[in-house]
């Protein structure tokens, strides 16, 4: 029996066989010629023939899947009989290439023309370098990138998952996510949290076992064990017994004595607002408006947006929704609005800072947003991301009452916004702590970056030092402003009872882990959850705040949690 530890970042306890995540395709030298003997005839033939087993592999893929990950499939095999692509590659066999080097150049070719026609010719490029990955691994005899095809259940292994491989992840066929790479705060993990598979990040030297090997994840603990033995076994079956119990929220996220802690949901439109309100979310803590500019090249309409916007809204009528203007920049660039060529985008010009530089855009923004919220009975509230300073926040509250909206706020993500709360706070209604920004700035640790998982959790003492200081800026000077964690933290059924102890008024989630957290917290009064509190910020480290925090909290083991 062997363990390997790493960030445990959704909970569940299940035992399956491993299935490794293909590594990524290496290009070919760059110069590669014919193989001796090879004519260009027949290298030309096979490499049609490579790719039309790309096509069908994937076509057969997009006829048993739905939704966003067929369209993605249907799009990806039709590139792989692209005749533009395929005899851009013919040209360079016959010039001499290998067919491997010739479909990677001609892919790079084609990628770059799309790119640069713009729209939806844009949207096809990543579609063009995909295609070329696959048919370079056929042409080698090698497993394609990407998540494995499989008709039996299976645990995820990898390096990390791009956003791009999660199109095709089928929750009813994997069954848990491991990563050696990636962080808490990862795409992996918030991807994991949002389908509510059990996962793990961070663990190293998973990437040796077996493909096959049955392992036991506990997604809790952030182990993975292989060979399990019968402890584990009756873990996991005491898990899928017990998980029934998490299944609902009653929609009344409250602690033992009845003290309210409003539980909400991340949302980002509005497939997921409909979701979440059917999963018993009391509101929307966080509704991520990027989904209407991604993928453009130019900004979108006051009058798409505000249809959108109202999908949203429409969703949770007389609750209250809670929207971030466009969060643009570092890892979501948009080629209207953001520099590619920043040295340091986390750094840079990003969320509320591109009013800076291209202006106009935040204020159509707030005029969809007003009008939408005119047109519905949600209670609509709106808050900028990365406001760093008191005057900041008094301008975006300015520019929220000219577009008549009633109810500003902002994002406390970067630290001097957190020690400097009281003053902030006197500009707008209220806060919204986002705990994963929060936590990559106050420790200075990138939290996409495995090797630094230890140091990117929320669970770190001086990140719940400035939670607690956002808090009691809140009280001071008669603001008393509502203050809410919107980050990933909240999913966290522990370190939700932390939050609430430091006086946090609302948590906001994805909808997924509302019934654990609302379970939990029911658990406790606040006055215990004000203890826990005191006990997480004493500890010397985040381990042992984590580890202090869950023995107090028996229910947790309980419920696999």
């Amino acid at each position: 029996m062997q363990n390997f530890q790493g960030v445990g970042v959704s909970p569940g306890r299940i035992i399956g066989s491993v299935r490794q995540m293909p590594k990524p395709v290496s290009e070919p030298p760059s110069g590669e010629q014919l193989a001796a003997g090879l004519s260009p005839e027949d290298a030309v033939a096979g490499l049609k023939a490579a790719a039309q087993s790309v096509h069908d592999e994937l076509k057969g893929r997009a006829d048993t899947a739905s939704g966003d990950g067929k369209a993605v499939l249907e799009a990806t095999a039709l590139m792989a009989k692209d005749t533009m692509l395929l005899k851009s590659a013919a040209k360079l066999i016959n010039a001499g290439s290998s067919p491997e080097r010739a479909i990677w150049e001609a892919g790079a070719s084609v990628s770059e023309m799309l790119h640069n026609l713009g729209g939806y010719m844009a949207e096809r490029a990543t579609d063009v370098l995909d295609v070329r990955a696959r048919i370079v691994a056929e042409l080698r005899g090698v497993p394609a990138p990407g998540i494995p095809s499989s008709e039996t259940p299976f645990i995820l292994v990898a390096e990390d998952l791009a956003p791009a491989d999660t199109a095709t992840l089928n929750p009813a066929v994997v069954l848990a996510l491991v990563t050696s790479g990636g962080g808490p705060q990862s795409h992996t993990a918030i991807i994991a949290r949002s389908l509510g598979l059990p996962a793990v990040v961070a663990a190293h030297g998973v990437d040796s076992i077996a493909d096959g090997s049955e392992v036991y994840v506990d997604g809790a603990a952030g182990s993975v064990t292989l060979e399990p033995g019968e402890e584990q076994r009756a873990a996991a079956t005491a898990w899928a017994e017990t998980s029934a119990t998490l299944a609902e929220f009653d929609g009344n996220g409250t602690t033992a004595d009845g003290h309210l802690v409003p539980l909400l949901a991340n949302v980002g439109g509005a497939k997921d607002a409909v979701a979440a309100a059917g999963l018993g979310a009391q509101g929307v803590g966080l509704f991520r408006t990027e989904f209407c500019f991604l993928e453009r090249d130019t900004e979108p309409s006051v009058d798409e947006q505000a249809a959108a916007y109202k999908a949203v809204f429409d969703a949770f009528p007389g609750k209250k929704v809670v929207l971030r203007t466009l969060d643009a920049g570092a890892d979501k660039p948009l080629p209207f609005l953001t520099d590619a060529t920043e040295p340091n985008p986390a750094l840079g010009v990003r969320g509320y800072r591109t009013d800076f530089t291209t202006p106009g855009v935040l204020e159509r923004q707030l005029e969809a947003i007003a009008r939408a919220a005119s047109e519905s009975e949600a209670d609509v509230w709106v808050m900028a991301p990365m406001i760093s300073t008191a005057a900041e926040a008094g301008r975006f509250a300015s520019l929220c009452a000219a577009a008549g909206i009633k109810t500003p706020g902002v994002m406390v993500e970067v630290p001097s916004a957190a020690l400097t709360s009281a003053t902030v706070l006197r500009e707008v209604g209220f806060a919204s702590l986002g705990t994963n920004d929060l936590t990559q700035y106050a420790m200075a640790a990138d939290r996409q970056l495995g090797p630094l998982a230890e140091l990117n959790t929320p669970w770190q003492p001086a990140v719940l030092r400035l939670v607690q200081l956002t808090v009691e800026g809140s009280a001071q000077e008669g603001n008393n402003k509502p203050v809410g964690v919107c980050g990933e933290a909240a999913a966290d059924p522990a370190l939700a009872v932390v939050l609430t102890g430091l006086g946090v008024t609302t948590l906001s989630m994805t909808a997924r882990s509302l019934a654990a957290v609302g379970t939990v917290l029911k658990t406790v009064t606040l006055e215990q959850a004000q203890e826990l509190a005191r006990l997480a910020l004493s500890a010397p480290s985040a381990t042992e705040a984590r580890d202090w925090v869950r023995a107090k909290l028996p229910v947790l083991e309980e419920l696999g949690l």
